[in-house]
């Protein structure tokens, strides 16, 4: 980890120089979730490969690029599509840009994915507030030695998603009259899809949704001492007695359709982050 205060003061020297504001948030835009963009007052936007150290994005959707500018009222850096281990990035070089984030003055870090949904209680198109997480992707960004500049050596995790937050999250919801569900995020490092086996093991263990994201970076939000707030967009069904063939094409239009519910909640997160400054 010794290398990454310098790779973080590289990529804000490049970032700051096509954008002076200081952010108070920072948004990672998941699967088919880039929408949510054109709603920020863009002031700069920057291609990942332009970035100093920062991986080249190749999801299927993810477009790739740091989006920079205002969200209710609120300076904001947002990621239009990010980085995951089956991709082969080491998970502290996925997670660089959330401590770039940080150096650059975030305390407020939103994250969203798109998952499978596992509780019989959901269906597709629901949004999950992540209250917890599961780690089962085999490996942790804060292995190697600890850069105190960065961060403890031992961060608690016993709440890494505020719960706060979450609360303000569930109250938007019940006031735009849609789904909105707590629970608990399990990632798992993919690319593959889980056996019917597996998504019985991960229900048992607790978990309501399962993806391939979002962890790592909660993980080095909470190292780094940012509050956080997690969404997960139900993109299919993974019940094991009940499971289909998973089909990309209407994984991604479903989490486009959830788009619009999920905006209600960042930019209710946003105003209240505004509110309380």
């Amino acid at each position: 980890m010794l290398e990454l205060y310098n790779q973080i003061e590289d990529a804000c020297t490049l970032i700051r120089q096509q954008w002076d504001q200081v952010p108070q948030a920072g948004l990672i835009l998941g699967t088919g979730l880039g929408p949510l963009v054109e709603q920020i007052e863009v002031q700069a936007a920057i291609d990942y490969e332009s970035i100093p150290h920062f991986p080249k994005s190749t999801a299927t959707s993810h477009r790739g690029r740091l989006v920079c500018g205002v969200l209710c009222g609120v300076p904001i850096m947002a990621m239009e599509g990010r980085f995951h281990m089956y991709e082969g990035y080491p998970l502290k070089q996925i997670t660089l840009p959330v401590r770039v984030m940080k150096a650059m003055g975030a305390e407020l870090l939103i994250v969203s994915n798109a998952a499978g949904g596992m509780n019989p209680y959901f269906k597709n198109g629901d949004i999950v507030i992540i209250e917890d997480h599961i780690n089962l992707m085999g490996d942790n960004p804060l292995i190697g030695i600890n850069d105190d500049r960065l961060g403890p050596r031992f961060p608690d995790m016993s709440q890494p998603y505020d719960f706060g937050l979450i609360e303000v999250a569930l109250e938007n919801a019940r006031q735009q009259n849609f789904a909105a569900h707590k629970g608990v995020f399990v990632a798992v490092a993919g690319p593959n899809l889980e056996t019917r086996a597996e998504y019985r093991f991960l229900r048992s263990i607790g978990a309501d949704v399962v993806g391939m994201s979002t962890v790592p970076e909660v993980i080095v939000a909470v190292h780094a001492g940012m509050r956080c707030v997690g969404f997960s967009v139900i993109t299919d069904m993974c019940l094991p007695d009940a499971l289909e063939p998973a089909n990309v094409e209407k994984i991604i239009a479903t989490a486009n359709a959830a788009e619009p519910k999920l905006r209600s909640l960042v930019m209710a997160i946003l105003k209240y982050q505004a509110s309380s400054r």
